[in-house]
């Protein structure tokens, strides 16, 4: 199965994709949307929607996992961080793709072992759980952790969510 993750910014909005098969995890590939700050937030907006459309019709995931946010002491950066998450909800929802959000302190734990983990401790642990994978940066490696996290609990996801009558029937 191809996933995607993503770790929503406006301005650096990171993406990462990988395969699992099994147990065995491959990257695929990774790279970070970047907008303008010079440009107004509607046409920001578009450019991280743009991005992310290209991204999943280049590498065509079949599910894909985003990274909640916190709230920031400042609520104008908060709501701006919530327009880019929206984005990043929706353009894989409009492609198809089931959608799966996780806390990032999940998202750490389920990498690195610990919710409270730095960035340090997070990209180290992505390139030993991705041999040969050299992220493109902080926000890359973050997006990949959530895509692994999103690897490690998908099965167990899919058993809550299975229909009742599925699972009665002999």
């Amino acid at each position: 199965m191809r996933l995607l993750g993503l770790d929503p910014g406006l301005q650096r909005t990171g993406w990462g994709i990988i395969e699992v098969t099994g147990t065995r995890l491959r990257h695929v590939a990774d790279g970070v949307i970047v907008s303008r700050a010079s440009l107004p937030l509607a046409r920001r907006l578009v450019q991280l929607h743009e991005g992310l459309v290209e991204v999943i019709a280049r590498y065509r995931p079949e599910a894909a996992a985003v990274e909640e946010s916190f709230v920031n002491r400042n609520p104008s950066s908060t709501l701006k961080l919530g327009l880019a998450r929206g984005v990043a909800l929706l353009v894989p929802a409009l492609a198809g793709l089931p959608v799966t959000e996780y806390p990032a302190n999940l998202v750490k734990k389920s990498v690195v072992g610990a919710g409270h983990a730095g960035k340090e401790q997070v990209q180290a642990m992505v390139r030993r759980l991705l041999p040969a994978c050299m992220p493109s940066g902080a926000d890359a490696a973050d997006a990949l952790a959530v895509a692994i996290c999103h690897a490690h609990h998908a099965e167990t996801l899919a058993r809550w969510h299975k229909p009742a009558a599925a699972e009665t029937a002999p």
